[in-house]
């Protein structure tokens, strides 16, 4: 499976979520590999606490190779190489969880037919490797999401490679606005995608979409709010339903919703039991919501299929 992590804004938590997807895919048992695709700011490595893991891949990372300046971008077993506590050991049953970064000083970069075979070709030899690739991909309307669009249409190579698009924002009229363009707008996913060839009831059939940092009303977080305060959080949450209703990004194309969680608001980071249930500094309502993500992006039932 190919899943492609994809925003319209910067801070709709599309990274941090993404990594935590694959960390419970290989949690789980899944062969799992990261591609960090935001090409002007790739924060993976971040996430996945491996902090050297920019500096050595610089001029050997994803946007060297895609460039054609190296042979093959360098690879990052987290398990080994996180400097995360809860991470150093990987669990009994857990899968392979792999890191490819990007290069820090990469930048934004008009892609042309040889940036994409390679592409195809990276992708295709991952495909032998690894059970779900989650290509992480720069906000907005990037030169990687049309590279992602373009290597996944019939022309592409990976047309008939099973792959998916998580779009991500957060709960606010703007977040809502945004990812909605970022599909249906003139030079949104579906426009952008269907002159490159694809089926446009396809394309469509694989996009599911993300909200993030979400407020549960109903949580003890919220409690102690003033009457006043309550009455108007829930007329907002009202009035966004019917806005992402309008909008086409409604509960019918929500695969999951990830509540506000304290820790991912201090810290970019991966959430772990430990955090949760020893240290109890994570809720457990957050890793729950992030280990449902995980096994629904491979859930045909969650996709309109049989």
């Amino acid at each position: 499976m190919l899943l492609f992590a994809a925003s319209d804004k910067g801070g709709t938590g599309r990274s941090v979520t993404s990594a935590n997807l694959a960390y419970h895919r290989a949690l789980s048992g899944d062969d799992v590999c990261f591609l960090d695709f935001d090409f002007g700011s790739p924060t993976a490595a971040a996430v996945f606490d491996v902090p050297d893991a920019l500096a050595e891949a610089e001029g050997h990372g994803l946007h060297a190779y895609l460039r054609g300046r190296t042979g093959a971008p360098l690879r990052f077993d987290v398990w080994t190489r996180t400097e995360h506590p809860d991470l150093r050991l990987r669990p009994g049953g857990a899968g392979r969880l792999i890191l490819i970064p990007g290069d820090r000083t990469g930048g934004e970069f008009v892609t042309d037919e040889e940036n994409l075979h390679r592409c195809v070709d990276l992708v295709l030899r991952l495909k032998r490797e690894f059970d779900l690739v989650v290509v992480d991909l720069s906000a907005g309307r990037s030169y990687a999401m049309e590279l992602a669009l373009a290597a996944t249409s019939p022309r592409g190579g990976l047309g008939r490679l099973k792959h998916r698009w998580l779009v991500y924002h957060r709960w606010t009229r703007q977040h809502v606005t945004a990812a909605a363009e970022l599909v249906h707008g003139r030079q949104g996913i579906l426009k952008t995608g269907t002159a490159m060839g694809h089926r446009a009831d396809a394309l469509t059939g694989s996009i599911r979409f993300v909200r993030a940092a979400v407020p549960t009303l109903d949580s003890p977080m919220w409690s102690q709010v003033s009457p006043a305060q309550y009455a108007w959080m829930q007329q907002c949450d009202r009035e966004l339903e019917e806005l992402a209703a309008a909008r086409h990004v409604g509960r019918t194309t929500v695969l999951a919703s990830i509540p506000l969680e304290p820790v991912l608001q201090w810290q970019e980071r991966l959430i772990t039991e430990v955090d949760v249930y020893a240290r109890r500094i994570a809720n457990n309502e957050t890793w729950q919501a992030m280990g449902d993500l995980a096994q629904k992006v491979t859930d045909d039932s969650c996709w309109g299929e049989s």
